[in-house]
């Protein structure tokens, strides 16, 4: 298969970029081919704005959704889109390797996410979920955190994991890709010189080394088809919700 990385992370020779690293020689070892997508050190803008269109579908005023749409129609993506939305089709693995910062992915991130999974190209509001355009291509998340892993626990300070990651999740099941299981490295700060940090670290990369080797055999993570939903957008009764941000009725 091939497979994309994507970097977020200011510091190429950081952690993240050590695990970016390992991901391609990994999985490039186990025959398959990998490009590296590094939106910090290609510059990438992150900011949405009517200054990346140049043929304008509207002038009086900045639709994102409707330029979006007229760039898809006409083939006028800014260079930066255009070259990651051909390294997106060009995929069957899609990772993302980011720290979390403040609770969520970095700014970075959430800006490569805006502009590129563009309206009218990767969805519609026909063409969703399991009806999206990436659909039959996968997508993981890589993650580093610098707290320990009981603190993102169900009952941890930092909140469940799991509930953190998932709006990111259903923003790629959103446009039709398949979600594997997140890979997330806990307790990733302190000085690097110390032995005890290090050791730490190269258990995350072996463990990570891991996964990747049966990343085509893992189970992906479930969530519900448009079937599954009424006209209300609502879950069709009896049917089981896999949001895990639904709450219980009060």
């Amino acid at each position: 298969m091939h497979v994309l990385i994507v970097l977020a992370h200011p510091d190429r020779s950081s952690f993240n970029g050590q695990m970016a690293e390992l991901a391609l020689n990994v999985l490039s070892a186990a025959g398959h081919t990998v490009e590296l997508s590094d939106l910090y050190g290609q510059g990438f803008d992150a900011r949405e704005g009517a200054w990346h269109y140049q043929h304008r579908h509207k002038l009086e005023m900045f639709d994102v959704q409707a330029e979006q749409r007229h760039a898809s129609d006409q083939g006028t993506f800014a260079e930066d889109v255009t070259r990651e939305l051909e390294r997106i089709e060009r995929a069957d693995l899609i990772i993302l390797q980011f720290p979390m910062w403040w609770f969520a992915a970095p700014a970075m991130l959430k800006g490569w996410i805006d502009r590129v999974l563009v309206y009218g190209k990767t969805y519609t509001s026909r063409m969703r979920y399991d009806r999206g355009h990436l659909k039959g291509k996968r997508a993981m998340l890589s993650v580093t955190l610098g707290g320990a892993e009981s603190t993102f626990a169900h009952n941890g300070r930092n909140g469940d994991i799991e509930l953190l990651l998932w709006p990111l999740q259903m923003s790629l099941h959103y446009v039709g890709l398949t979600v594997l299981p997140s890979f997330t490295a806990f307790d990733v700060w302190g000085d690097r010189g110390d032995d005890a940090v290090q050791a730490r670290l190269r258990a995350h990369l072996v463990n990570y080394a891991e996964q990747l080797e049966r990343i085509e055999t893992m189970k992906p993570v479930p969530f519900n088809v448009w079937a599954d939903w009424d006209e209300n957008g609502q879950l069709k009764p009896g049917v089981q919700g896999h949001s895990l941000v639904m709450r219980a009725e009060r």
